[in-house]
């Protein structure tokens, strides 16, 4: 999900929130309807504050650049905007205070907005993966390119430079030159890159731009192009969110932020569901692999997710301590071709692992890692480093 998905529905929910507390306001004891009217008017009302208020204090803003504390505060100070017209409007308006209930209306508006911001907020600004950014340009461009990036704090980093052909050498970019514009293949397969920023210039290095889109259209890696050949210091384009960096960002796979962040929750959900009510039969072939055997309980292999970026896939351990070792002795007798590596009598297997793996009950600590957002319910397997090296670019795209 998109920073802006984000923010979108963080806009949508606090809204959803004060229409909520709208209709317990509304509902006072002792009567029998709501004063639909007064609901009406007060929850558009409180909406059309909060909106206006988060425009003008750019509350929703991508790029506002606040931390969690800021976020709280600037949210606490919205609550109580609207709570404070709310209340002079009682004043004025008769009706409006008799069908409603100020109180009631603060008691769940307030603590449930700024619980949902904090968490929110928590969620945007935790430490996440690092997202390794590759520059191509070492010109004006790319170099206020990098410090940008640097200056912003988030979770980019940049790992280095390419430079063009026509570009001249240069000894102050802010991270290690690579090589050059032709060597972006080689660094993709060596280098874990979440995203490409090229830096170029659309007339002298038209050729070399269009080469490096090819490439990272076949590897799928998402890039990022100018939007125009000038940096400003002022002056901001009418609609932020389109070109917020000064960059239009590209994306090889169709983008579908919605069906993404309800694939998530379905994975938090069902992995969360499934790790409490199968913890009892997890114990207790975690006790029998420990006892069986001498070696650690879990295997933790290194397997390659989205953009090769490494981490460590969970099983429960049924092959010996020395399988990886032993594997080197038995890739003649390989059943697979290809990179893969499969055996139908692997001798590496240990007779309780060869049960668990026959009901496919070692898979199961790979809940864990889908509930870490490492992998997913539904997606390819994740393949080891050793055959991710053997890949071809058109591979690496999956």
């Amino acid at each position: 999900m998109t920073r802006q998905t984000a923010q979108n529905l963080n806009l949508l929910s606090d809204c959803a929130i004060l229409v909520g507390a709208s209709a317990i306001a509304c509902s006072l004891p002792g009567q029998p309807h709501w004063h639909w009217m007064v609901f009406l008017g007060m929850s558009a009302g409180s909406m059309l504050l909060w909106t206006l208020g988060g425009r003008l204090l750019r509350h929703y803003d991508v790029w506002n650049g606040r931390g969690i504390a800021g976020d709280v505060a600037l949210t606490a100070l919205l609550l109580s905007s609207v709570l404070i017209a709310m209340g002079v409007l009682r004043w004025f308006v008769p009706a409006y205070a008799a069908g409603s209930h100020l109180a009631r209306f603060a008691l769940l508006a307030v603590p449930a907005i700024l619980w949902l911001r904090l968490m929110t907020s928590w969620l945007v600004h935790r430490e996440q993966p690092v997202q390794p950014v590759l520059i191509m340009g070492i010109g004006p461009l790319g170099r206020h390119t990098g410090l940008g990036i640097h200056e912003q704090q988030d979770h980019r980093r940049v790992i280095g430079y390419l430079g063009f052909s026509d570009e001249p050498s240069h000894d102050r970019l802010p991270a290690e030159l690579m090589g050059s514009a032709n060597d972006l293949e080689s660094v993709l397969k060596k280098e874990v890159v979440g995203e490409v920023f090229i830096a170029g210039n659309g007339d002298s290095q038209r050729a070399e731009m269009q080469d490096a889109i090819r490439v990272l259209e076949r590897f799928g890696i998402p890039f990022a192009l100018p939007a125009c050949g000038f940096r400003f210091g002022r002056a901001r384009p009418e609609h932020e969110s389109v070109i917020a960096d000064g960059y239009i960002h590209y994306v090889s796979v169709r983008h579908k932020p919605v069906q993404l962040a309800i694939k998530r929750l379905i994975d938090i959900a069902a992995s969360a569901t499934a790790l409490f009510f199968l913890s009892p039969i997890m114990i207790a072939v975690a006790l029998t692999v420990k006892l069986s055997s001498r070696g650690p309980t879990l295997f933790k292999q290194v397997r390659v997710g989205r953009h090769a970026r490494p981490f460590n896939m969970l099983k429960f351990r049924s092959m010996v301590v020395n399988a990886e070792e032993l594997k080197a002795k038995l890739i003649a007798r390989n059943e697979q071709s290809g990179p893969v590596f499969k055996m139908t009598r692997d001798p590496r297997i240990t007779p309780v692992g060869r049960f668990i793996r026959k009901y496919s009950i070692d898979e199961l600590p790979q809940l864990i890692n889908v509930l870490r957002g490492e992998m997913s319910l539904v997606g390819p397997r994740p393949p080891v480093p050793s055959e991710v090296s053997k890949y071809e670019a058109w591979q690496r795209r999956r």
